[in-house]
């Protein structure tokens, strides 16, 4: 009988692959019993302490790097081992995309069985500075101090720090003044336990001119108005790139970041940006990708599957504030949105008239507007699906099936979730043609894929 792993004691490890989550894995022993090792990389030879020992599994604690891996770099950032955002800020990036790409056709070939592997994989240019969006927690320190930063990974414990290299490098600074004003003013933070205090977050989203909307998200309606005009005084005169400050109410428990009530204190209350040649009106809490250079290419890539024609019914499930179909479609098209957040058709809505399209939304859940005369009554030529993480479901890949268009496009952040939503769409007359994977978040475990699907019924 092999050796068994003892907790608490240290063993040597060669780390034989990465999980998307940047865990190394190991095996040991004759049966290779897994051992999952954070902040390690593929070939790297490592001590490890075992601190969990289940059934199928143990978790170690990288105590010392005895021979590193060809792929291994030294981290940018202090604070990857701590911080729950990044997965692979010490691997090369080269490595990162490698792993990225194995992950999509893993997901195909092992959860979906299918005989597909993505055509490419588009990395970024840069893997640094690309977000466009970034969420701030608030807390208190031991001593009573406001402290701002990210969750560590896997907890509601805040890692405080003075910088994010994959966000815009504004927001670290004006993250930075607004807790030290915050901070003057006397405005407390909310504390989950005791449901009491103001400031949960410090929320900011910009455009490619730098332009930046603040958001403080509260559990209050009010910081009072004394308070409220120093604070934008301040930081406007300090950060010019802010064009609006905004404040969201949010008085629920739990963990959900946003409320539904905004009031705007200073400035304006939207952004505009350009996507793919198309102009964007983005609200402060509308779905927007956060790195817009990457977003282009995917969308790119969609509209080349999409293959869209003069005359065209073009269907755009999921569609937040319209971008994908607006940027897809061209004038003699008929777009179709469906979209469940009101705030999101009505900024879709005007996305279309800012750039000419003939559109039409609906605010409805998907799958219940798939089964409304709305849709029934109309025939798509192509449909187009960014569902959330969940993805589809066997419902709605049915629902949508049987409008029998000519060819769906897939648009999906969870590899997983789009390999169980292919096999179905097969089932339902559907095959995949054609995938590309995209990196749009460049060190964390994330990446999208792009999936051409044609109906069956063209090749009869």
């Amino acid at each position: 009988m092999s050796e068994k792993l003892i907790k608490n004691n240290s063993y040597t490890f060669t780390i034989e692959s990465l999980c998307g989550n940047g865990n190394g894995v190991a095996k040991y022993g004759e049966n290779g019993f897994v051992v999952f090792i954070p902040c390690t990389a593929k070939d790297d030879i490592v001590k490890a302490k075992i601190i969990k020992l289940a059934k199928n599994y143990a978790v170690g604690k990288l105590e010392e790097i005895i021979t590193p891996s060809p792929s291994r770099i030294s981290s940018g950032c202090p604070h990857m081992a701590q911080c729950g955002g990044c997965s692979f800020q010490h691997i090369s990036y080269e490595a990162e995309c490698e792993i990225k790409k194995n992950m999509i056709n893993d997901s195909f070939s092992h959860i979906g069985g299918l005989d597909l592997e993505i055509s490419g994989f588009v990395g970024a240019d840069s893997s640094s500075r690309y977000r466009n969006k970034a969420m701030y927690p608030v807390a208190e320190d031991k001593n009573g101090k406001l402290i701002s930063g990210f969750y560590a990974a896997m907890s509601h414990r805040i890692k405080e720090h003075e910088d994010c290299l994959i966000g815009a490098e504004i927001f670290s600074k004006i993250k930075n003044s607004a807790v030290e004003i915050l901070e003057n003013l006397g405005i407390s933070a909310y504390n989950e336990e005791t449901k009491k205090g103001i400031i949960r977050c410090i929320y900011m989203r910009k455009n490619t001119k730098n332009e930046v909307l603040l958001t403080f998200i509260v559990n209050a309606d009010t910081l009072g108005e004394t308070k409220e005009k120093a604070l934008c005084d301040t930081l406007t005169k300090k950060h010019s790139e802010i064009k609006g400050i905004l404040i969201n109410t949010n008085r629920k428990e739990g963990n959900s970041l946003l409320g539904n009530s905004w009031r705007t204190l200073w400035g304006d209350e939207y952004l505009y940006d350009t996507l793919c040649e198309r102009k964007f009106r983005i609200a402060p809490g509308a779905f927007y990708q956060v790195n817009h250079d990457q977003t282009q290419k995917l969308y790119y890539i969609a509209k080349e599957f999409a293959d869209i024609k003069e005359g065209d019914t073009v269907f755009d499930l999921y569609c937040g504030t319209g971008t994908i179909g607006i940027i897809l479609a061209e004038k003699g098209i008929k777009l179709v949105g469906v979209e469940i957040s009101k705030d999101a058709v009505k900024d879709a809505s005007e996305n279309a008239k800012l750039n000419g399209i003939d559109a039409e939304f609906i605010c409805l859940d998907t799958g219940e507007a798939l089964n409304t005369e709305r849709l029934l009554n109309k025939k798509p030529d192509v449909i187009i699906i960014d569902p959330p993480r969940k993805g589809c479901g066997d419902d709605a890949v049915e629902k949508i099936s049987s409008f029998g268009a000519n060819r769906i496009v897939y648009i999906s952040c969870n590899p997983q979730t789009l390999a169980r939503d292919l096999v179905k769409f097969k089932s339902c007359g559907y095959e995949a043609e054609k995938a590309v994977g995209v990196d749009l978040f460049p060190r964390t475990g994330h990446c999208e894929c792009v999936v051409k699907l044609t109906s069956n019924k063209n090749n009869i």
